[in-house]
């Protein structure tokens, strides 16, 4: 089996024990993280970890960087050079980046790269084009001899909390329009994969960034995390993660009534009809749900099927999850998934399992641990199951798709929208009558039609319900990270 080489600036960056990034020093603690490699469950490497005091010097940082420092001052055009020169150099550097998400998430090394890599730079060259085109209005108003304009100004210091399935693209969808907005940032990434993100902090140095404008603190959320939400001189929080995380949040957010923006925990719908072109619908939403090995907050794992194609469609999707080659992060660039990325999330994967099948339902591939090392779930269809199961109500976050049965359009739609969640949902239909009632009737802050995950760094996203409020990317993305002041002249 091919195992890609590991690049010498990789086993370089391993063998060091990794500071907090702060300023333009790395800074060491007393207390370390321990990041695994799931493929393996062996010991990657050690970095440094942050608690409420190594919080608060970031802030410091940060808030002094905002300030007095040059970024508070700099123009428009000289910030959009420096975040595209950072986009610059995360593709220059995409191969590092692809090897460092491989080993500590587990992800394949290709689709790290190719995918997760190139995005980021993507990202960050979008909001790169920004930092001129924030404007205010003139207002013409009723006083006269009265001039009233608006100026759209950043928040400040911004503490940016992002997950463990996407760690440097999720981290970019934050940083890139925080930055163009003005801001200085703390982030905080998953004490499980840091890695990533502490490099890029060393190539936003590189890129021409100020000191203390992009600052790294891994830690534990109930540690640095919630420090970072609890600090009165945060001026914004942005978070990825669970819904149960998100309320913590928002309470620890009160003291300075800071702004919050949450992206969290989902549940997608996805409507296979009966008209629907079968080959693409079958395929399209196999990876709706095992596309990163199902860890996606979009993962369309609740996924109804009509019943006159139900039995097709189930014969399908038992196919290909049975033809797909899991393995190492940093095997065979064929590996369609990789491990899931602790042992406790396989453990209580296999617990949904098994309380799904002795509510009744029926496990129709996978489902059993594969027998190498790591922590790999096979991918998994399950069947036979009603609304009221726990596995079609509560986030897996894994390899698992439940497959349900419907027999008409209002009883489906009342289906996929009985739910907390409301991140993402889809459906497959040829019927444009349909296909627009639908899509304008499903309780979700993005629908897809025959397609699943596409996303733009134009294009706004966020959820309904549960699955939080806010929208990251697009316009709508810099006015998360800025207000609005008016301004009266008499």
């Amino acid at each position: 089996m091919k195992t890609f080489p590991m690049l010498q600036e990789v086993e370089g960056f391993l063998a060091q024990r990794q500071g907090l990034r702060i300023g333009a020093k790395h800074v060491d603690t007393k207390k370390t993280l321990h990041v695994i490699n799931p493929s393996s469950g062996e010991l990657l490497t050690s970095v440094a970890c942050a608690s409420e005091n190594e919080i608060d010097l970031a802030v410091g940082v940060a808030r002094q960087a905002f300030h007095s420092g040059p970024w508070g001052c700099m123009g428009p055009d000289q910030r959009s050079r420096i975040i595209w020169r950072l986009a610059d150099l995360i593709e220059k550097n995409a191969a590092i980046f692809g090897q460092l998400d491989a080993l500590d998430n587990g992800k394949p090394v290709a689709i790290a790269r190719d995918v997760d890599a190139i995005y980021s730079a993507r990202h960050f060259r979008y909001f790169a084009g920004w930092p001129d085109k924030i404007e205010g209005s003139t207002i013409p108003v009723n006083i006269p001899d009265r001039l009233n304009y608006t100026k759209v100004q950043p928040l400040g210091v911004c503490g940016l909390i992002t997950p463990w399935n996407y760690p440097l693209l999720m981290a970019s969808w934050k940083l890139a329009p925080a930055l163009a907005a003005g801001n200085t940032v703390i982030l905080k990434p998953s004490e499980e994969t840091p890695l990533s993100v502490l490099y890029l902090a060393d190539l936003a140095l590189e890129a021409g960034f100020p000191e203390g404008v992009l600052n790294v603190t891994p830690g534990y959320g109930h540690e640095a995390g919630n420090a970072l939400a609890l600090h009165h001189d945060v001026d914004k929080v942005g978070f990825t993660g669970s819904t149960q995380t998100g309320r913590k949040i928002v309470k620890a957010s009160i003291g300075n009534l800071k702004k919050v923006s949450l992206e969290l925990g989902g549940k997608a719908a996805n409507i296979i009809f009966e008209d629907a072109h079968l080959e693409s619908a079958i395929s399209g939403s196999f990876w709706a749900n095992f596309s990163n090995n199902g860890q996606s907050c979009t993962a369309g794992s609740r996924l109804y099927v009509h019943s006159k194609i139900h039995e097709k469609v189930t014969e399908g999707l038992i196919k290909l999850a049975n033809s797909l080659k899991m393995g190492a992060g940093m095997e065979d660039p064929g590996n369609d998934l990789g491990p899931v990325i602790s042992e406790s999330q396989m453990k209580r994967i296999f617990g949904f399992l098994e309380r799904a099948k002795d509510e009744g339902a029926e496990v129709l591939a996978g489902g059993v641990k594969d027998e190498r090392d790591g922590w790999f779930v096979p991918p998994t269809i399950v069947g036979n199951v009603s609304d009221e199961m726990e596995i079609a109500r509560q986030e897996v976050f894994g390899p698992v798709l439940s497959v349900l049965s419907f027999e008409d359009d209002a009883d489906v739609l009342k289906r996929a929208n009985n739910s907390d969640f409301g991140l993402a949902a889809g459906l497959w239909s040829r019927d444009i009558s349909r296909v627009r009632r639908i899509a304008d009737s499903l309780l979700a802050g993005t629908v897809w039609v025959n397609c699943w995950g596409e996303t733009d760094a134009a294009s706004p996203f966020g959820g309904f319900k549960q699955s939080g409020y806010g929208r990251e990317m697009g316009r709508e993305a810099i006015s998360l990270y800025s207000q609005t002041k008016s301004v009266w002249i008499a």
